[in-house]
This record gives structure tokens, sequence and C-alpha cells, in this order.
């Protein structure tokens, strides 16, 4: 929904009005690009310049307006990209194999390139903090950069940036510490954590997200939401429900489409929704490091299930995104009792509009 560069657009500002009014605690926007070589998508926000600062800025001041908090969200695509978005050919951790929906081969980011993106992220929280923030969350799951350094699926490497878990957790650990030198002393420092990539071969699972968020909570991170699944490899496992087949395929060239119409195909039925899908390694977070505070996201939608949960403590905060493309007022219904369960039916076509280049809105008529 923003303009070519990553600018805020006047249709960001009513969807957030709109959230903010609706009584939800935290907002956090849909990924913020910190560099130009890491744009995901045609038309994603971006933080990578001075220049997007003031509509930022206007985008903070209108959901602080409506009652809410925002939390920006920073984020590189890594090898999640195009040649035509990144401006090159997108770099990862490790130049290995050819991802199954863009089919792009990554260049092996050099040293001088990773300290580059780290550099990035230190300067996009320094826009944030300018731009009013109340708090900044990393993503470190679905696939995208943060989450390829941390996953022996993508980090092949055999330096100092991969080869053993500590050395794959060096990247998130060198941008969390180059970000909060950014931020003033008592704003919050989050992290959206990929606990099970679901990829061809071992990625990062619920028993090594474990061990990373011990190392978060060491590093002092005040809460880590607990997600799942790639955007390329395995999304389907991110984002449970219906595989809206016609909606993927559309947005694929015409020679991609056979094979993809062919896998697609194959998902149907196998990842029907289930509500709190992300919670077993939550727990496993939980048990490792009782005292941090954990989101949970991943197919919330029955208000007893939520309450279930924070009181059981086995989270403290409910995350949703899904629900509220629907239901901008879903917490006030909710609220009011007019509401038991959120009307979102998972059938995902609002994702496959991302991929489409469509403005995210709800799909299901």
């Amino acid at each position: 929904m923003a303009m070519e560069q990553g600018e805020v657009t006047d249709a960001i500002i009513r969807r957030y009005r709109a959230l903010a009014q609706g009584n939800i605690g935290l907002i956090i926007p849909g990924m913020l690009c910190v560099h130009p070589s890491g744009r995901g998508f045609p038309h994603g926000m971006g933080i990578h310049d001075d220049s997007l600062v003031p509509g930022l800025r206007r985008l903070a001041d209108t959901v602080h307006e409506g009652g809410a908090k925002i939390a920006f969200q920073l984020m590189h695509a890594g090898r999640q990209t195009t040649r035509d978005l990144a401006g090159h050919t997108p770099w990862g951790p490790s130049s290995t194999g050819h991802d199954p929906a863009n089919f792009v081969k990554p260049k092996m980011m050099s040293e001088e390139e990773i300290h580059e993106v780290i550099e990035a992220f230190g300067a996009a929280a320094r826009r944030a903090v300018a731009a009013g923030v109340d708090g900044i969350q990393i993503h470190a799951a679905h696939g995208y950069l943060v989450n390829q350094f941390l996953s022996p699926f993508f980090n092949r490497r055999g330096d100092a940036w991969g080869g053993s878990d500590e050395k794959r957790f060096r990247f998130l650990k060198e941008v969390f510490r180059r970000i909060r030198k950014e931020m003033p002393q008592g704003m919050p420092l989050l992290v959206k954590l990929s606990t099970d990539d679901h990829t061809p071969q071992r990625g990062v699972t619920p028993e090594l997200a474990a061990r990373y968020a011990a190392w978060l909570g060491d590093l002092g991170v005040d809460g880590i939401e607990a997600s799942c699944g790639t955007t390329l490899y395995s999304p389907m496992s991110m984002s449970r429900g219906d595989v809206p087949v016609r909606e993927l395929l559309r947005s694929l060239r015409w020679w991609a489409r056979p094979a993809a119409q062919v896998l697609l195909r194959s998902m149907v039925g196998k990842f029907d929704l289930e509500q709190g899908y992300n919670l077993a390694a939550a727990k496993l977070i939980r048990q490792g490091t009782p005292e941090l505070p954990i989101i949970l996201v991943g197919g919330m939608r029955r208000l007893s299930h939520m309450e279930e949960i924070v009181q059981g403590g086995k989270a403290d905060f409910i995350s949703m995104c899904r629900p509220f493309i629907r239901e901008p007022d879903l917490v006030n219904r909710m609220g009011s009792g007019s509401a038991a369960a959120a009307a979102c039916i998972s059938c995902n076509k609002c994702l496959a509009a991302v991929a489409n280049d469509w403005q995210v809105r709800c799909y299901a008529g």
C-alpha cells in the first residue's frame, strides 16, 4: 500500500487510523525495509532513507491520536526478493539453490556487505525513533535475512557468521546491539523469531529457537513474538488455512505456473487452520526463559482461547494479523461482548493479494 520507494500513503494512514481507533493495544505495521537491497515487495513500506521519516512520523502520530502504541518492524528480505527489486542479485548468507518462487540463486554476502546491512538496521532504528515510535521489532522470521542467518538450511557459511549455532546467531546479535545504541533508555526492543522454518532440510527448529531466545534474553530483549514458516519455501505453514491456488498462480510468470500449480494443489487440505499453532514452540521458549515476555501469533481466533492462554501463563500477549484485515474493530467488538471470535475464515486471499501487488484488504467477500 506504499509508493514505489516505500513512502507512506493516505491509504496506509486510513488503515492504521481505523486499527488504532479499534482499541488495539500495540500496532506493529507491516515490515519496513532497512536497505534498498532488502525490498521484498514492490509497494512495501521503507525506512531506508531519511526522506521517508516525515511520512513515518505521520503514521506514528495517527496511531497515537487513535489511542494506540506503535512499534516499527525492521527487516531485510535477503534472498527472498528479485533482481528487479534489489537492484542486483539478491544477497543471502550463502549462495545455495534457486528458491521455488522467484527462481533466484542468491549471492553470498561479503564481510563488507554484512556490516553494511548491520549499519542499515542501526540507521533505520534512528529514523524510527525520530518518527516517534514506542518500540522497535526486529523481523527474524519468515525466511527473511535475519532468519536466513539463523537457519542451518539457508546459512551454509564456514566463517565467523556460520558453521555453528553461536556463529549463526552472531548476525542477529550484532543487529540487536546496533539498534539498541539508537534507542532511548526504556524503549522496548522486540524480536519476531521463527520457531520452525518448515524448510525442505533442517532449519530453525523449536529447540533451536528456544536456545536463540535464551541468548536474546541475555542480551536484554524485551519480548519475543513466536512465529514460524518462510514466505517462499513454506508459506502455508506460516499462514494456515485455505490455499488460494488460482490467486497465487496469477502472481507468477507464465512459464512458472505449471510446476507451481502442481505444488500448490498438493498443499490443499494439508494446512488447515489450527488455532494457536505456534503455542507448543512458545512453551519451549517459556520453559527455558520463564521471565521473557512472549507474544503469540498464529491462528488466534476465539476470545476464550486467547484468555485461557494468557491467564494460564502460556503467553503474555496475543498477536493477530488476518483477523484485523477483515475486522479492524475486532477488539472493540470482543470487549463489548458482540463478538466471541474473529470472522476471518483464513482463506488467505489477502496474502495472495500481496503476491499480486494488490492492496491488502479482505477478499473473502
